[in-house]
């Protein structure tokens, strides 16, 4: 096991964000004119009141960062928004909580190569660059050494070797922070190296990008991916239904155009999602714009985010209920990532038959 390094502050640069300005100058301005001050953001939604709320610590350590777009879609004046919730730092991070790590689901123990990580039989994630479009304050890799453990160092050469060399390894994961943070031409360039890669059958982009900047979804981002010679899926990442608006459909209409599987992943946060009505709600309104929900996470259990913490027979019980009113093709399947494990595992209660006992899994 490696021992997990003192927590690094989540890179508050642009550092990794694009360089063609003349191509994706629009998206590009609305990254860097993201609101990143949380007494900014409270004004704007009338709640200055909820200042007295905030942590200076947290957003120290893991900065603000909220594009404007999805700043439109909380509610004003509420200041228990579920869209509001999920990027505001607050005291309630301060407090340490026993179970609650730095390295979350052993992401330090997987690292293979340089921003390589290899936890699964036939896959491999890269982390593709530390940047992203919105701090949420749950992420399990708030405290990531990016700065040692990114897969672009070196023009990509140390994570091709090993994918070259492992032929086991038939599907890769884009991930990061938020592979959409880079410019198509430095994708692109990836992506071409990887055609030394013969084993390689799949690749899966996880990406928050097309829901909180949908203006990423632009023409050269398009091109690319049609172009791309794998069976490839984006992994978004919506938590709340109220996160879904015209732009994000849009952009989720021109990436299924592209020839783009689309999933979601979701993660089950208290005082944000954890009620039946609103998870009904988030699969129904994903698959009004051609988005399959495929996982609803229990909380990897970082340090700071103790506060969104959904008891496992609470969860149950929500799932349960879920399974009764949604299409089995709508109900996401209950996980959570154990660190060492072979797989996500499905979260189970045991439960007893006539004269013998059994384990249900939900």
């Amino acid at each position: 096991m490696i021992t997990a390094p003192a927590p690094a502050p989540q890179p508050t640069t642009d550092r990794d964000a694009p360089i063609e300005p003349n191509v994706e100058a629009d998206w590009r301005r609305l990254w860097r004119n993201a609101i990143r001050d949380p007494r900014e953001l409270l004004t704007r939604l009338g709640l200055t009141e909820a200042a007295a709320r905030l942590s200076e610590t947290a957003d120290r350590d893991f900065p603000l960062r909220v594009p404007h777009g999805f700043v439109a879609r909380m509610r004003k004046g509420d200041p228990n928004d579920p869209l509001l919730r999920q990027v505001l730092p607050l005291a309630d991070e301060d407090q340490p909580l026993p179970g609650f790590a730095i390295d979350a689901v052993g992401d330090l123990a997987a690292r293979s190569a340089r921003g390589v990580l290899h936890k699964y039989q036939g896959r491999a994630l890269l982390v593709a660059t530390g940047s992203c479009a919105i701090h949420c304050r749950y992420c399990f890799r708030r405290h990531f050494p990016y700065a040692e453990e990114t897969a672009a160092a070196d023009d990509w050469r140390a994570a091709i070797d090993y994918l070259r060399n492992d032929p086991s390894i038939s599907e890769l994961l884009l991930s990061g922070g938020d592979p959409l943070a880079l410019a198509t031409g430095k994708l692109t360039a990836l992506t071409e190296q990887l055609l030394d890669v013969g084993h390689l059958r799949r690749l899966r982009i996880h990406t928050r990008l097309p829901v909180v900047l949908p203006e990423r979804i632009d023409d050269p981002l398009l091109a690319w991916l049609a172009d791309l010679p794998w069976a490839s899926t984006i992994v978004l990442h919506v938590n709340h239904g109220n996160e879904i608006d015209s732009s994000v459909a849009h952009a989720c209409a021109r990436l299924r155009a592209a020839g783009i599987t689309l999933l979601n992943q979701s993660v089950l946060l208290r005082g944000v999602n954890d009620d039946e009505t609103t998870l009904a709600d988030l699969s129904e309104r994903l698959f009004d714009i051609g988005v399959l929900p495929y996982y609803l996470h229990q909380l990897d259990r970082v340090a700071g985010a103790g506060h969104f913490e959904v008891d496992d027979g609470h969860a149950l019980d929500l799932h349960q209920r879920l399974r009764s009113r949604l299409p089995g093709y709508l109900l996401p399947r209950l996980v959570r990532e154990v660190a060492g494990a072979d797989a996500k595992q499905p979260l189970e209660r045991p439960t007893l038959s006539i004269g013998r006992a059994f384990v249900l899994k939900t």
